[in-house]
């Protein structure tokens, strides 16, 4: 393999500095754009090639230590020697350049992103693997194991049960999710506070006064429940039947829960009924069958919505459409078909996940 002198002039998205050799766009984690390194070539494709950091030669002002011993051979942190400031500022060009090339946006209404309250010590939960007696995260780019003592950007409970964890005499080979003791079995944020400050985002987007909110991808109620005060009733789906059944408790009479596939309960809203009585519900058997939704929000898996889905929201025409997105090259790909029938009015970036290369984005469209 050879070693290149490359001048760093991007970070792509997942986090790896991206630098030329001769025309060549080459990748090179662990680097920051404006510096220039020395690097090996590992892998070497037609269109680019794959690099490992030799040497620093320029450092970048942005450049800081990382608190993990770990970091540089763990897969789960990629921008631990960056400065936070900038870490936030590599993510919200991010998202614009996504949007802009993937999604042909010419004008992209960013919003400034929103940042975590805390840097390390956030995530509430955390999955671990054990394999012959080895109990941690995965290597970068790799299936070997790293034997993991702490995880600096994990909560003290967290860590306290990786501890109680590796105590034990034997641990059999598998996954095993550590949470902190108040953090639910069903899928949720792994950062309380940005989580808070997103729920909060999405309330104010929200118009009072509004007649149906359907969430899809609902989980547990997490949007749903938030915005109770503003509809005049709410009907979530989601494929999950234990946050479902999650969200069916304490419920009111203006909620409806649905277990099912939201490809399929979007495509059978059915008629208007303008004069349907109030707590009436015609949601059962799987049928939304209502008053004309004026609000959806969407918070899809990261592989966004499938193109069955997008139909189905080009078709109900909801007034508001709220988007939450953990990828932005596939939001940048479903807003670029919606965008035909929907004026999307800001996009929002929140750093969910500091250290990570990781994007959570909210986008705000109307019909």
């Amino acid at each position: 393999m050879r070693v290149v002198d490359l001048k760093i002039e991007d970070i792509a998205f997942g986090g790896k500095g991206v630098g030329r050799e001769r025309g060549k766009a080459v990748f090179v984690p662990y680097t920051i754009e404006g510096e220039i390194v020395s690097a090996e070539i590992v892998r070497e494709k037609k269109q680019f090639a794959e690099a490992e950091l030799v040497e620093v030669k320029q450092k970048s002002p942005d450049r800081v230590e990382s608190v993990c011993p770990y970091f540089g051979r763990c897969g789960g942190c990629a921008y631990q020697h960056v400065s936070y400031e900038h870490q936030l500022a590599i993510k919200w060009r991010q998202v614009r350049d996504a949007l802009q090339r993937i999604g042909k946006l010419k004008v992209v209404p960013m919003r400034p992103i929103i940042p975590s309250p805390k840097q390390y010590a956030y995530r509430n939960r955390i999955t671990v693997h054990a394999q012959e007696r080895v109990v941690g995260f995965f290597r970068r780019d790799s299936h070997q194991l790293i034997d993991i003592e702490r995880c600096p950007i994990s909560t003290d409970e967290v860590n306290r049960a990786l501890t109680e964890l590796r105590a034990q005499p034997y641990v059999r080979d598998g996954h095993y999710t550590l949470r902190a003791p108040a953090s639910p079995r069903v899928f949720s944020q792994t950062n309380d506070e940005v989580a808070n400050a997103l729920r909060d985002l999405v309330v104010n987007l929200v118009p009072p006064n509004q007649e149906l909110l359907i969430d899809a991808y609902c989980g547990a109620g997490f949007f749903a429940k938030a915005l109770l005060d503003k509809f005049e009733r709410v009907i979530g789906i989601d494929w999950d039947k234990f946050a479902i059944a999650a969200a069916k408790e304490n419920v009111t009479e203006k909620e409806t829960y649905i277990a099912g596939d939201v490809e399929e309960e979007l495509q059978k809203v059915g008629a208007v009924h303008p004069n349907r009585p109030p707590g009436a519900n015609d949601a059962g058997n799987g049928r939304l069958r209502s008053i004309a939704p004026t609000t959806l929000i969407v918070d899809p898996p990261a592989t966004g919505l499938s193109a069955n889905v997008r139909k189905a929201i080009i078709d109900l025409a909801p007034t508001t459409l709220i988007y939450v997105s953990c990828n932005p090259p596939t939001l940048a790909r479903d807003l670029r078909e919606l965008q035909d029938k929907f004026i999307i009015e800001s996009v929002t970036p929140l750093d969910m996940f500091p250290q990570t290369a990781e994007i959570e984005v909210a986008a705000h469209l109307n019909a």
